[in-house]
């Protein structure tokens, strides 16, 4: 089954820009955005604002990824916010 990539406009630090996701990650960072009780907006921008390198359709995957790889997603519903409401974690570290 092929995942359909979705193009949606969103403001970051009070630009326009536009992101391709696919509907699984869109979901999941409303789902990240609405447990730490902040606007998609806002959980973005951290994200932008914290990569090192790549795309920021890369860099939002890499995110979601490493949140539910640590086990931060906990159950569907939670609003438990293991790291603070605010709190974004790099997605990837340089490994040497």
């Amino acid at each position: 089954m092929k995942s359909q990539v979705v193009k949606r406009s969103i403001v970051i630090a009070g630009h326009k820009t536009s992101v391709s996701l696919e509907d699984a990650f869109w979901q999941s960072l409303k789902e990240i955005a609405r447990q730490r009780d902040i606007t998609l907006s806002d959980l973005v921008a951290s994200i932008d604002s914290d990569r090192r390198h790549g795309n920021l359709s890369s860099a939002i995957r890499l995110f979601v990824l490493d949140h539910y790889r640590s086990g931060n997603g906990g159950p569907r519903g939670s609003t438990e916010t293991p790291r603070g409401a605010g709190a974004v974690r790099p997605a990837f570290e340089r490994v040497q």
